[in-house]
């Protein structure tokens, strides 16, 4: 079967847990900071965070209403009271020898989202629950390209406050994975729960799946796949796993409960450790944090602070601006984006296309390659907006509008100051452009000739002539015009 080959025999059934760092200055239950000193190994730890004996955790406020912020826009029904619980299993980088998380009465449960597939086709993905938890350390195994003979553990992540998102069973290919986490990343972003970054380990993703004949409603031996560093990834090796399991399957081999890791290089999963199952963890009430109950009026803040949500203001801007799926697709890839289109709209009365069109070709151009984000464009969205009022209403060209985007990019100026104080704003006076016209009437008597015979094409040289007169000023479109009146008058 290949990368992309779907199996006809089998069903896939795959579902995500996916670790979300939530966007707090310090750490889930101490005051040690989330950016470690100079980025160093073990430079942000505590008593707390390590586990020494006689400490006590203290609950993050920020934390909960991030995670709160998170359930809500996922439409997760809010538990009335949740309780974090021991998780036990012995690991070099967690040194409490346990994990503060949350088991059977979580934040939060019962949610869903929304993808859209090829062809505008949309699917709703289950959410079983949303629970807070705190991070382990990490371990290092090599440094850079050099694989080491022992371990290292860096203590600086002990602590970190996340968010585990485990979905329903509910995906049925590895493309349908792929857009639910483009979604549900989105989601955290824009509503500022995360920023997301998977090379910095703030969104990580855990792999479950399992095939069963087409027809059976039992499910099959589900397999959890981890190490997977990128959506890439999470879409090569579930292709992978489903090509391994479907082979197992019709070899008549069962398929084991297990952890595999996915080798990048080798294409390929590989055995890790047997799964273990929840009373494998010995869970427990964390003793030391009372259940938390967030009051009906904090609940109702957080969620009058929602902003309107990606997939809302996708669907305005396609009504309220007459653009495309595809186009309102690319303004909403970022909250920060949909902004600055948003500024520029409001800005000037001009048409919606033209500004995406010189946002996601010109700006956006530069940006990347510049390495900056929207928020860092030297160009302002009510400058963009004047740029296109100024090419709409004919006083600059296309052509120059480049010309001038250049100079607004390197000065941040105003357009129109910069089209006029650099002499680029076009020549639409019919009295000027029909003087030129007549003079290279009889400069190019032939042409002229020809296109009053009729032939249009002849209008070539008389259009060069007004070009050169005019220094390339001239407007394109009334000059056609005049040419029309005054050559066949």
């Amino acid at each position: 079967m290949s990368a992309t080959a779907q199996n006809t025999a089998f069903e896939t059934i795959i579902g995500l847990e996916i670790h979300v760092q939530l966007a707090t200055r310090s750490k889930m239950f101490c005051s040690c900071p989330t950016v470690p000193l100079e980025g160093r190994p073990n430079t942000s730890m505590c008593p707390v965070c390590t586990g020494q004996p006689g400490v006590l955790p203290t609950l993050n406020r920020q934390a909960v209403e991030l995670a709160l912020r998170g359930a809500l826009a996922l439409n997760c029904s809010l538990n009335p009271k949740s309780v974090f619980a021991r998780k036990n299993y012995f690991y070099p980088d967690l040194p409490k020898g346990y994990q503060i998380s949350q088991y059977d009465m979580p934040l939060a449960e019962h949610g869903f989202v929304d993808i859209e597939m090829d062809g505008g086709a949309k699917k709703r993905i289950g959410i079983t629950r949303v629970h807070m938890e705190e991070d382990a350390g990490k371990l290092l195994h090599a440094i850079g390209n050099e694989e080491l003979n022992f371990s290292l553990v860096d203590f600086n992540r002990c602590g970190f406050p996340l968010i585990e998102i485990v979905s329903e069973p509910d995906m049925r290919s590895p493309e349908e994975a792929y857009q639910y986490l483009t979604v549900l990343k989105s989601i955290m972003q824009w509503t500022g729960v995360s920023t997301c970054d998977m090379e910095k380990g703030e969104l990580r993703v855990d792999v479950n799946i399992s095939l069963r004949p087409f027809g059976q409603q039992k499910f099959g031996t589900k397999v959890e796949m981890k190490n997977l560093n990128s959506f890439k990834a999470v879409k090569d090796s579930l292709y992978a796993e489903m090509k391994r399991q479907a082979a197992a399957l019709e070899a008549g081999e069962r398929i084991s409960q297990e952890t595999r890791l996915w080798d990048d290089k080798a294409g390929e999963t590989r055995s890790m450790r047997s799964k273990e199952d929840a009373h494998d963890y010995r869970y427990f009430p964390e003793p030391d944090l009372v259940p938390l109950a967030p009051s009906k009026e904090w609940i109702d803040s957080v969620r009058a602070a929602l902003p309107e949500l990606p997939a809302v203001r996708k669907e305005r801007f396609t009504a309220q601006y007459s653009l495309s799926p595809y186009d309102a697709g690319v303004l909403v890839s970022s909250r920060e984006l949909g902004d600055y289109f948003e500024a520029a709209m409001k800005a000037e009365q001009i048409p919606a296309k033209p500004a995406v069109n010189w946002m996601t070709t010109e700006l956006l151009g530069r940006l990347n390659a510049a390495k900056k984000d929207i928020t860092e464009s030297p160009v302002k969205p009510q400058h963009l907006a004047q740029l296109v009022k100024l090419i709409e209403s004919g006083k600059i060209s296309n052509r120059m509008g480049k010309d001038v985007f250049e100079e607004m990019w390197k000065t941040g100026k105003a357009p129109a100051e910069l089209a006029s104080g650099g002499g680029m704003e076009q020549v639409s006076d019919s009295a000027q452009l029909e003087a030129w016209v007549k003079e290279a009437a009889a400069a190019q008597p032939k042409a002229a000739a020809d296109y009053k015979a009729g032939n249009e094409k002849a209008a070539g040289p008389i259009v060069g002539f007004v070009m050169k007169k005019s220094r390339g000023k001239a407007n394109p479109a009334v000059l056609n015009d005049i040419i029309k009146k005054v050559l066949t008058a």
